[in-house]
């Protein structure tokens, strides 16, 4: 998916690159489900109620410029809604929203139900 990098991590990105700023995300990151999807400049309507809560999200190294997660993502205790997407973010004091994109496909879930992002299953793409 190009361009899903929030303006924060291009600009972020950009300085680490031209050593203006050394200084990346606070890990760990974690993974947010959203129910309307966001963009460059302004983060989606994240999931709110049930048992809800962001989840770590751990990946291994990079191929060809992508990652994967490498464990499952289950997020239990759902409330009733439609997921459409996720976005990362970091664990800094006021997290920082690193990057977001669509699922390929939403999701229903009814309350008390599981949304599961099964190891590999999500990937993301710095072209």
């Amino acid at each position: 998916m190009p361009d899903n990098l929030s303006n924060t991590a291009e600009n972020r990105t950009v300085d680490w690159l031209f050593g203006v700023d050394v200084e990346g995300p606070v890990v760990p990151l974690k993974m947010a489900l959203v129910t309307a999807a966001g963009n460059d400049a302004t983060a989606g309507t994240e999931v709110t109620g049930g048992s809800y809560a962001r989840k770590n999200i751990s990946v291994a190294a990079a191929v060809n410029g992508a990652v994967t997660n490498s464990a499952d993502l289950v997020f239990t205790g759902m409330p009733a809604c439609t997921v459409v997407g996720w976005e990362i973010w970091d664990s800094f004091g006021t997290p920082v929203r690193w990057c977001y994109g669509p699922f390929d496909a939403s999701k229903t879930v009814a309350a008390g139900d599981e949304f599961k992002v099964a190891a590999g299953a999500w990937t993301f793409s710095a072209s």
